[in-house]
């Protein structure tokens, strides 16, 4: 990997983690919390600066970041604290990290949309022929499928764009699938579509139309992207609960710097290189946005869980035993990053 894309890299950890941040940190201020520490980065400090009643400072680690606020993990006299702050306000300071990265992830996408020029919508255009016999080598267009069709749903699952598209064929254990088409105006079910290219065996047997770009139309379809973007994450945290995916397919920033250094090499114009990087970027900030979101120990999503009981007893979770279990889930993720980071740099050691 070159040190241009480890740069590259770098860069979009930096972003999508300052974004974070500076989503938490912002509503804070809003809500007229008192923010000690406004960080980027863990580990040792690199760079750092006292402004009013906060420290802004730079770590060593480009692996996450952290907004301490007053009263946030333990008892605290000041009404500015976060403990003595209204639920709904500490609900919306929770959320707005999270919240964030989705917003960064919608508008890359828009970028990404704009830079390759045209949408592929959801609606077949042709089939794909044998160059030397122009026969069909398409069996989707054997078992069903016509030209026009405007793929509404597989195997169940509601196909909002080409990444639904494209994952659902590309993760579906059986070769027949049921397809739902909208055809001449009304919907029509086809229970044993096969989609297989018969030259070389690859399940993207057809093409779809090509649209023109209008800002109402990029705007919608990076909205759905973003939440196929979404659900893609959620379909693969539970595959990996299920045990289809295992310790070995997971990665942890070594890994992610790779993949990004990797997707700013693809390609051979700077624009390729361009597409190729945000397209990668957007996918992680989403990642990023709904992961926190789980209610895991130390993750946003725990906090909201807890805030969330405290509105329904109307009586806070003392600050210390919240504390302890964020303290033992921070000490967990970090354990689960390290053994992961291990097995990026085997990985890359083995290349």
């Amino acid at each position: 990997m070159s040190i241009v894309g480890i740069l590259v890299a770098i860069l979009v950890f930096f972003v999508i983690v300052v974004l974070h941040e500076l989503g938490h940190f912002t509503v804070a201020k809003l809500c007229g919390i008192k923010v000690n520490k406004f960080a980027v980065g863990m580990g040792p400090v690199l760079l750092k600066k006292q402004k009013g009643e906060t420290e802004y400072s730079l770590r060593a680690l480009p692996i996450g970041g952290f907004c301490a606020m007053e009263g946030e993990d333990d008892s605290s006299d000041d009404p500015r604290a976060f403990m003595n702050k209204p639920v709904w306000q500490r609900m919306l300071v929770v959320l707005a990290g999270p919240v964030m990265n989705l917003i960064l992830g919608f508008l890359l996408i828009i970028i990404t949309t704009l830079l390759f020029g045209s949408l592929g919508n959801l609606t077949i255009k042709d089939f794909r022929y044998d160059p030397d016999t122009n026969e069909c080598i398409s069996t989707s267009a054997e078992t069903g499928l016509e030209i026009g069709d405007t793929i509404l749903k597989i195997n169940g699952m509601r196909i909002l764009t080409d990444t639904d598209l494209s994952y659902k064929l590309s993760t579906n254990e059986d070769d027949t699938m049921q397809v739902v088409v909208r055809r001449n105006g009304e919907k029509v079910t086809l229970d044993a579509v096969t989609f297989r290219n018969k030259l070389n065996d690859t399940r993207l047997d057809f093409y779809v139309e090509g649209i023109g770009l209008t800002p109402w139309n990029v705007i919608r379809y990076s909205f759905l992207d973003t939440i196929s973007t979404g659900r893609l994450i959620w379909s693969s945290l539970r595959d990996l609960l299920s045990g289809k995916y295992g310790f070995h397919d997971l990665s942890g920033p070594v890994g992610i710097v790779s993949t990004i250094g990797e997707a700013a090499s693809y390609g051979e114009t700077f624009k390729q290189h361009l597409t190729s990087v945000i397209s990668l970027a957007s996918f992680i900030t989403v990642n990023v946005g709904i992961f926190n979101l789980l209610p895991i120990p130390a993750l946003d999503g725990a906090r909201l869980v807890f805030l969330v009981v405290e509105g329904i007893r109307r009586k806070p979770i003392p600050p210390d035993k919240e504390g302890m279990v964020h303290f033992v889930g921070m000490a967990l993720l970090f354990l689960l990053m390290i053994a992961v980071t291990f097995q990026d740099i085997l990985r890359l050691v083995q290349k």
